[in-house]
Order: structure tokens, then C-alpha cells, then sequence
């Protein structure tokens, strides 16, 4: 049989053709394995700075951390790489580590950077993050004396100027000093009282020190030496309130101890005219608050009302009569905030727990603010307003804060102690300068001073003796602008 010749090659082909098929190869059919997916390189998208929106303390040291959000979600501390910068020389810090110091008081940015290194088609770029910063001044606390100040400042040190003639500064010495000096090496002091010519102090762990001019006792040590350094008393205590040759404090049980000068009934022991050395517990209630005048004393009890005690010759007792009292002796018809009570020379202040105020006693600058110079053996109120917050009373002056943080003063101006760039004295209440922002006040005999809420300090008034602490120990020539700002 004849076989033509494309059927024959077919029949060689057809089978070969299946074979393939059956194992895979050739034709339509086959695939390409796929190459290796390569993922996305991982990339900084964000840093933030901590502590965000911080506020740092004049001179003290804060570390910040720059931490890193990378694209797939995880986060890291940036240890190395970063560069930190601040927006002005008012804030420095090392580029390197993050450490920032505070210079001045004010606001500042502190900004860290990091730069990628290029990869890829990925290009080299710059990732920052920042947080606002504000700067504090060290001042929070301040007492002024008769003519010595002394303050304290964040870091819990204390320092004092001004007249030293009996170790009021307690440096040590005996040497008045125009500038502020440092009171020993403590840091852990947390309130001041300042007298004429003594000053008293708290620690953190409750001890109380004294140190100046004791004469009469005024420093509690048992004896009549003068101490140019500070000297610690037994006890445990909670406050204490100096005034021109005692001393009062409140203990931590909240019991009431006096001692120094008593020729007037100012220790409330019922035994003036006999000075006490030491301190001496006065009565058997609970109190809140302490205040010493020249010669007078005041509290506050657990009850709210007010006792004083000591020297009435012009009513600062305010009891009604011009006798002095030798122990606590109750004012009725009203109840005061704690801690609200201040004496002065010869007069005193308070403020009643629905925010108005009263005064009482000498009033022959118009100290007591009710708009006369007649003077009062009972509590007169201090106009009609009722957001009175703090108060302070110097020798003839007196001081107070709103509680919108305004700065109030009325009396007497000789040395322009009242701040309104005069040397009249004022009768009435007058706002001093537009500041709002006065968180602590204290007056002492012809000086005034305040601290702000940056933590900046002020003085003015009286500066022969260096209480200003700015260097100049002449008279400021009146009249004198408030505030005098302490460097």
C-alpha cells in the first residue's frame, strides 16, 4: 500500500507532540516563575521632643528625648545622630545630648533634627520635631524685714540682703550686703519670716532655724547670743511669723508657740512682762494661722475665728477697747480664711472667708484703706470688694493681691514703699501698675516686695541699707517706678 508523504510524518509528529505536552514543556501552556518581591525600606516620618511643653527653672538642668515614629508604626528613642538646637540664647543646650538650661525667663523652642542617610532611590532627608519651652526665674518665696530682705528660690536654697548689723542675712557675718547672698548650703528650705532685725525659717523636714538679733529671745535658743548663722530648733513645725523682737510659729499637731519679747503681752502666756527665751505653748486649741506685728500677735483657729494678743495702744487688737490682752483673745462676728491674717507696726489685716477685707488699729497713714486716718479698735472693711487674696502689712503700709493677680497697696509712702512712683501716702486701695500676673507679696518696715508667676522677684521702696538687693546701696531717689526688678 502506497503511504503518501505528509501522513507519514505526521504519524511521527503527533506522538512526539504528545509526549511534550504530558511532560510539560512547549507551547501556550507553560508559566515563568515570578522574581523576589523586595519590601518597602523603612523610613522616619516623625520625631517628638519630651517633655512637651516643658518649664524649666532658671539654672536647672533638663535632659530631653527625641523619639523616633518610623513608617511601619514602631517607635524608638533616638540615641544618636540627633542635633539639638533652642531659638535663642535665653535657652542653651547641648547639640549633642539634649541637655538644656534655662537662662533667663521667658518662652523658647527647643528643636531636635535627625538626617537619613540616602538609600536606593530613596534620597537623604531631614526629619525635625519640636516643643515649646517656658523659662521660669527661680523666685517663689520672700519675707522683707525691718531692713534686710531674704528669698527663696525653686532649687530650695535661700538668700537674704540688706542691713546685717546682728546676722539677720545669716551668712556668717555681720557685713550688710547690696547684693543677693547665700544663707548657708541648705536646699531644702520651704517659707521665711523676716522680723526687724531676726529671721526664722522652715526646712522640708519640718525643723525650724533662727538666726540675728536676739536680745530678747526672738531666736528661741534658750540664751540672749546673737547668731550670725542659722540655729535649729526642737520641734516639729508647720509655720512660723516673726515680728520686730518675737517670734510665733504653728506647730505640726497645730498647737501655738511664742517666744522673745513679752513686755507687752505679745507671747500670750498671761506672764509679761518676762521675755521668753524658748518656745512657750500658748492655750490649749488647734489653729490655722500666725501673724506677729511689732508688739501684737494674731491666729487664726480651727473654727475660723481670729484671736490676738499683745500691744492695743491704737486698737490692733480688735477687740473693741485700747487695753492690751496677755493671752488670745477672740474677735466675734466674723471668720477668716486660713492664713490670712498679717500684722503690721501697729496694725492689722485679714481677710473673711467670702473675700472681703478687714482692717483694724493704727491708721495714721491711712494703713487700714477705708479712706480716713482715724483709727480703729474694731475690724473696718477695705472698700466693698470681695476677691481679696493675699495681704501684707509693713511697718505703715499695707499690701494685697486680687485674685485676678492684680497688685493693690495704700498708707504710707515716705520711701515710695507703696509702688506707684510717688512718696503720698494713700488712704485708700490703688492698683499698681497693669501687671496680673503677682502670686506673692511681703512688706517690711519701708520696702516692699513681690514675686510674679515667671518666677521674676521685685523690689521697691526704702534702699539705704541694700534692701533692694540691687547693688546700690544710696537711697532710691524718689519717685521710684514699681517694679525695681532684683537681677
Amino acid at each position: 500500500m502506497k503511504i503518501s508523504f505528509a501522513r507519514a510524518v505526521s504519524a511521527i509528529l503527533l506522538p512526539l507532540l504528545a509526549l511534550l505536552v504530558s511532560c510539560g514543556g512547549g507551547g501556550s501552556s507553560s508559566t515563568t516563575p515570578s522574581p523576589p518581591v523586595t519590601p518597602p525600606a523603612v523610613t522616619l516620618k516623625s520625631i517628638a521632643v519630651t517633655p512637651a511643653n516643658a518649664t524649666l527653672q532658671v539654672g536647672i538642668k533638663q535632659q530631653f528625648v527625641a523619639t523616633a515614629t518610623y513608617s511601619d508604626g514602631t517607635t524608638a528613642a533616638l540615641s544618636s545622630g540627633v542635633v539639638w538646637t533652642t531659638g535663642s540664647a535665653s535657652l542653651t543646650i547641648v547639640a549633642g545630648t539634649g541637655v538644656a538650661t534655662a537662662v533667663i525667663g521667658g518662652t523658647d523652642t527647643v528643636t531636635a533634627s535627625f538626617t537619613t542617610a540616602a538609600a536606593g532611590t530613596v534620597a537623604a532627608s531631614t526629619v525635625t520635631g519640636s516643643t515649646k519651652v517656658t523659662m521660669r526665674a527661680p523666685w517663689v518665696a520672700v519675707a522683707a524685714g525691718g531692713s534686710h530682705t531674704v528669698a527663696r528660690k525653686a532649687d530650695g536654697t535661700l538668700l537674704a540682703w540688706g542691713n546685717n548689723n546682728w546676722g539677720q542675712l545669716g551668712d556668717g557675718s555681720t557685713l550688710a550686703k547690696a547684693v543677693p547672698t547665700s544663707v548657708g548650703t541648705a536646699i531644702t528650705w520651704t517659707s521665711v519670716a523676716a522680723g526687724e532685725y531676726h529671721t526664722a525659717a522652715l526646712q522640708k523636714d519640718g525643723t525650724l532655724w533662727t538666726w540675728g538679733f536676739n536680745f530678747n529671745g526672738q531666736l528661741g535658743t534658750g540664751t540672749k547670743d546673737n547668731s550670725p548663722i542659722p540655729v535649729k530648733l526642737k520641734g516639729s513645725w508647720l509655720a512660723v511669723a516673726a515680728g520686730r523682737s518675737h517670734t510665733v510659729a504653728l506647730a505640726k499637731d497645730f498647737t501655738l508657740w511664742a517666744w522673745g519679747a513679752n513686755d507687752k503681752g505679745q507671747i500670750g502666756d498671761n506672764n509679761g512682762p518676762i521675755d521668753r527665751l524658748s518656745p512657750v505653748q500658748i492655750g490649749v486649741l488647734k489653729w490655722t494661722a500666725v501673724a506677729a506685728g511689732d508688739a501684737h500677735s494674731a491666729a487664726i483657729g480651727s473654727d475660723g475665728a481670729l484671736y490676738a494678743w499683745g500691744a492695743n495702744t491704737n486698737g490692733q487688737l480688735g477687740i473693741g477697747t485700747l487695753v492690751d490682752a496677755k493671752v488670745p483673745t477672740k474677735l466675734t462676728g466674723l471668720t477668716f480664711a486660713p492664713a490670712t491674717v498679717v500684722g503690721g507696726g501697729g496694725h492689722t489685716v485679714a481677710i473673711a472667708t467670702d473675700g472681703t477685707m478687714y482692717a483694724w488699729g493704727l491708721n495714721v497713714a491711712g494703713q487700714l484703706g477705708n479712706g480716713s486716718n482715724t483709727d480703729a479698735s474694731a475690724p473696718l472693711q477695705v472698700g466693698t470688694d470681695k476677691d481679696w487674696a493675699k495681704v501684707a502689712a509693713g511697718s505703715n503700709h499695707t499690701l494685697a493681691l486680687k485674685k485676678d493677680g492684680t497688685l493693690w497697696s495704700w498708707g504710707f509712702n515716705s520711701d515710695s514703699q507703696l509702688g506707684d512712683g510717688s512718696t503720698s501716702d494713700a488712704a485708700d486701695p490703688k492698683m499698681i501698675g497693669i501687671a496680673n500676673s503677682w502670686v506673692v507679696i511681703s512688706a517690711g518696715r519701708l520696702h516692699s516686695f513681690g514675686v510674679q508667676a515667671d518666677g521674676t522677684i521685685w523690689g521697691w521702696g526704702r534702699n539705704v541699707e541694700g534692701q533692694i538687693g540691687t547693688g546700690d546701696v544710696t537711697a532710691l531717689p524718689p519717685p521710684v517706678s514699681v517694679p525695681t526688678k532684683l537681677p
